[in-house]
């Protein structure tokens, strides 16, 4: 009986065994660092949503007030100073029209469906179409509210590629507007 093709067979098991325990006790260096999980849909579907919703946060003027009174209390300061490094100026806040109950119902509707849009807009065979048509009629209905506001963000945080495909303007992805 000719153990030829055996013994070669039981030269190749040993050889992948000892790679196998190789790789699992010492190849690592010992210093890597655990990788985070990759990005997948839900997690674009869940920033998407966490972006397109977020509006700034308008103070309450009751608290703007107490603040300011607190502020005109406090002792003066000697007229002589040393000059302090200019601060930067902030950015005033938006202020956002308020929408009868139904239009807001309306409004939150379409941003639902702008949101849905955006993260499928992200799958090979889908287009971001739909979801800039509602984004201009969001705008066009409601203009000056946080939904206005919310369609703008979705509009600018397309890629510079859809822009051009949709004919989106400067004008409709300005934020400074508010």
């Amino acid at each position: 009986m000719n153990t030829f093709w055996l013994k070669v067979a039981g030269i190749a098991v040993g050889v992948v065994a000892v790679v196998v325990i190789f790789g699992m006790f010492g190849g690592g260096s010992g210093d890597s660092k655990p990788q985070e999980p990759e990005k997948g849909f839900s997690d674009m579907v869940d920033r998407d949503r966490e972006f397109l919703t977020s509006v700034p946060d308008i103070p309450d003027p009751e608290a703007v007030t107490q603040q300011n009174t607190a502020l005109q209390n406090q002792p003066t300061q000697p007229a002589v100073q040393p000059t302090a490094p200019a601060q930067p100026v902030e950015e005033p806040l938006p202020k956002f029209r308020e929408l009868e109950f139904e239009e807001d119902i309306e409004a939150q509707r379409l941003m639902e469906w702008v949101i849905t849009q955006r993260s499928m807009g992200r799958l090979p065979v889908t287009t971001y179409g739909e979801m800039v048509r509602k984004c201009r009629d969001i705008k066009k209905r409601w203009p000056g509210t946080k939904y206005a506001y919310q369609a703008t963000k979705a509009l600018a945080d397309l890629l510079p590629k859809y822009h051009k495909m949709y004919n989106i303007t400067a004008e409709e992805t300005d934020l400074k507007n508010f």
